[in-house]
């Protein structure tokens, strides 16, 4: 069995690739669903946006899923925390997703123009809300949860869903949702041709010069405006979890520390810079290149988020000090090392279906092959 300190990291790692993967997998489809009323005009064309991503949408929410599960068993401390203090708005996201399969499912039963745009709204809440919300709370944990701990380890949340609302969590829900339009939109310029591709691609670039200036604006802000949190004691690595044995304090740019310390990490801001600007720059020259230079974005743009609070998950800004890091708020050894192997065995099984799912539905959905499914395709 690996020590503590190890298999710690190593959850740290394996947390942060799951939902790297569901920000990308998922994220074109949210990116989809928000540039649904823009892209398509017609019915027929809607429908072509719908079913470039009606077939493997949910196979994609496999990876949201892990994620939650994973943050459960490997941080049940920071999944108590989060989801408890911020419930209101993990609701809204829920509600938003439950739009999406409905909206797909029924969406062309009725050939009534109101019963389809109520669903095509819908679709479009689907994919808006939870691109922002999720890019919100990523803000708030960057700036810090007000929660603490009693004696008896029982958490108090002591904000609410206003207080969530703040200006830097809103730029960076703006960031999250330019950046999934923008990785939405260059699927599209895969999926699509034509007229619906010709408005993706301008939906790309302006998606994508939109990313580089907000992401520009809250990385200048964190550095600049935002306290970060800093450890000032010793942290023993193999100890058990607990909240109480550090020193933490805030001061503003201290969220630039590990960049500074370790330059490589500049690595993630840069690869979210240049990801976006192949984008603007490639457009539909070379679709499939465009789509794997967002996917970078998304990856660079999360990264950075998470090695900038790096060892913190989730810092508390009423009691710092008993704000919760990888070293202190993870499940036991024993349970972080039967998980490994669960992962070391079903993750690979995961990766192959998904790449054999995408092999077999790839090709570009054609307003002729809508026509010639009316009562089969979304």
């Amino acid at each position: 069995m690996l020590d503590y300190e190890s298999l710690r990291l190593i959850w740290w790692i394996l947390v942060a690739v799951l939902l790297v993967g569901y920000a990308i997998m998922d994220g074109f489809d949210l990116g989809v669903g928000t540039l649904l009323p823009f892209v398509a005009k017609t019915d027929i064309e809607r429908r072509v946006l719908i079913n470039a991503i009606g077939p493997t949408w949910d196979g994609n929410q496999v990876w949201l899923v892990l994620g939650a599960g994973a943050i459960f068993a490997a941080w049940p401390a920071i999944y108590a925390t989060a989801f408890s203090g911020m419930y209101v708005a993990m609701l809204v996201v829920l509600f938003a997703l439950f739009l999406r399969p409905v909206g797909f499912d029924y969406r062309s039963k009725i050939e009534s123009p109101i019963w389809r745009t109520t669903w095509d709204y819908a679709l479009f809440l689907g994919g808006m809300v939870p691109a922002v919300v999720i890019g919100v709370a990523y803000g708030n944990f960057l700036q810090g949860v007000p929660f603490h701990f009693d004696e008896t380890f029982r958490s108090f949340y002591t904000g609410g869903f206003i207080d969530l609302l703040n200006p830097f969590a809103l730029l960076a829900g703006f960031v999250s949702l330019s950046m999934l339009v923008m990785h939405g939109a260059t699927f599209l310029l895969i999926k699509t041709e034509g007229v619906i591709q010709f408005r993706a691609l301008k939906a790309s670039r302006i998606a994508a010069l939109t990313t580089i200036v907000l992401f520009s604006v809250a990385g200048f802000w964190i550095a600049n405006g935002i306290e970060g949190f800093r450890i000032v004691s010793v942290i023993d690595y193999q100890a058990p979890s607990t909240p109480f044995a550090k020193e933490v304090i805030m001061e503003v740019g201290a969220w630039m520390n590990n960049f500074h310390q370790h330059p490589w990490m500049w690595i993630a801001p840069l690869l979210g810079i240049a990801g976006a600007v192949i984008v603007l720059l490639l457009g539909h020259k070379k679709p499939g290149f465009s789509w794997i230079a967002s996917g970078a974005s998304v990856t660079g743009i999360a990264g950075t988020a998470g090695l900038a609070m790096f060892p913190f998950i989730l810092p508390s800004s009423t009691h710092p000090s008993q704000s919760l890091l990888m070293w202190d708020a993870t499940s036991s050894q024993h349970t972080l090392w039967l998980m490994l192997i669960a992962a070391a065995i079903f993750m690979p099984i995961i990766l192959a279906y998904t790449a054999w799912v995408f092999r077999v539905l790839r090709g570009k959905v054609t307003e002729e092959q809508i026509r010639d499914n009316e009562h089969t395709a979304y």
